[in-house]
This record gives C-alpha cells, sequence and structure tokens, in this order.
C-alpha cells in the first residue's frame, strides 16, 4: 500500500490540547477519561504492572501515544528503561519537566513516520483508533521489532465491521460502527499468541474499552 509523505495528526492533536477537546481538569494537559477515569485506569494499571512483574529481569518498555503521562507515571519503575513518545512537543516538553526519573525520557515523534526506540515491550492506549489507516499500516510495520504489544482501542459492541478508514484526528471509529481489529483485513497483522487482558463497558451503549496482549 503507498503511503502518503504527510498527514494532519500533529496539528490535530495539538488542536486537541490546545481546546481541551477532550476535557478540561484543571491542568496544562489533559488527555481525557480513556487515561483518568478510575475504573479503566486503575484496572489497566494493575494488569500491566502484573504482567510486567512476571519476568525476573525487568522489560525496557516503549509508550506510543503517552498523552499526559497519567498512565506512564504508574508503570516506569516496574521496567528496566521507559520511553514515552507523543507528537505534541508541547505536551512533551511539559511531560520532561514533570516527570523525572534516570530510567524515564520522553521523545517527541511522529510514530507512523519516525524510527521508533527498541524496547521488548511496546503499549498503545486509544491511539491507533484516531489514525488513519495508512497510519497504522506504517506503525504495524515497525510492531514486529517488539516481543510484546499491549494494545487498548476503544470498539463498538456486539458485532462490527472492523477497520473502516478515517481521517486521523479527534474522531474515532466508533462513529462509523467500526473499531481497530490488527489481526483482521487489511492489516493482518501476525502474531504468536493473543489475549485479552481486560474488557470495559462504556454506559449507555458507548463502547467497550479492550485490553489485548500479544506476543510477536
Amino acid at each position: 500500500m503507498k503511503i502518503k509523505k504527510a498527514w494532519p495528526t500533529k496539528k490535530a492533536m495539538e488542536q486537541v490540547y490546545a481546546l481541551k477537546l477532550w476535557g478540561d481538569n484543571g491542568t496544562d494537559f489533559y488527555s481525557g477519561e480513556g487515561s483518568h477515569h478510575p475504573e479503566i485506569v486503575s484496572v489497566y494499571v494493575e494488569k500491566v504492572q502484573d504482567f510486567l512483574n512476571s519476568f525476573k529481569s525487568k522489560l525496557s518498555l516503549c509508550d506510543l501515544g503517552c498523552g499526559d503521562f497519567n498512565i506512564g507515571k504508574q508503570l516506569f519503575e516496574y521496567t528496566k528503561h521507559y520511553t514515552a513518545i507523543d507528537i505534541v512537543p508541547q505536551l512533551i516538553a511539559y511531560n520532561n519537566l514533570n516527570f523525572k526519573a534516570n530510567n524515564l525520557s520522553f521523545l517527541c515523534l511522529d510514530i507512523a513516520t519516525a524510527e521508533l526506540p527498541n524496547a521488548d515491550c511496546v503499549i498503545i492506549r486509544q491511539v491507533l483508533q484516531h489514525l488513519s489507516n495508512n497510519e497504522i499500516h506504517s506503525i504495524l510495520n515497525k510492531l514486529s521489532n517488539f516481543k510484546y504489544i499491549i494494545l487498548m482501542e476503544h470498539l463498538p459492541q456486539g458485532d462490527f465491521i472492523s477497520n473502516k478508514d478515517i481521517i486521523s484526528g479527534q474522531g474515532i471509529r466508533i462513529k462509523k460502527q467500526s473499531g481497530v481489529a490488527i489481526l483482521a483485513p487489511p492489516f493482518n497483522f501476525k502474531v504468536t499468541t493473543s489475549s485479552e487482558l481486560l474488557r470495559y463497558d462504556l454506559a449507555d451503549n458507548k463502547g467497550v474499552i479492550v485490553t489485548m496482549l500479544y506476543k510477536v
């Protein structure tokens, strides 16, 4: 598939934070309920901590789309090294000022176009759902370099047609009664094993938040 040379993603994400389109909790940057809702966050953090603690030697981890780091700040101490990445320069500058540790680093990268750092594990929390299929293709081509992938996505409840294309931005495929499924066409991402870590049903038929663990 031909990959476009430029996407509007950076501008769209900068606008999300500048205009507080995902809400406002009184801080300079807020990554929305998916990063702050207690019932979503607490169980997710516990599951990922358990996974990281299941290894004798700590894993290095790459967080693609780290956002305001409300999740990452609860995980990095369980890793050998934690690299947190986001596309918004002002957000990365903010995180650099507010979160410091010897095993923690922040990078401002477009994960669809840039080379990704080496790590044992990658986490991607409700990021792919905002991206076009072209961008997702480009990212998935790089994910085979990681041994483990922890992927969280917002999906419709019940049966749905996966991977309908969208223009990158603050919206997601749920408006088209669709969601990202990386093992399904047109992506057909190859993994060794897959398992569901957790599932959270949203109220008022607004869909379900599903977190998958893949071994590549």
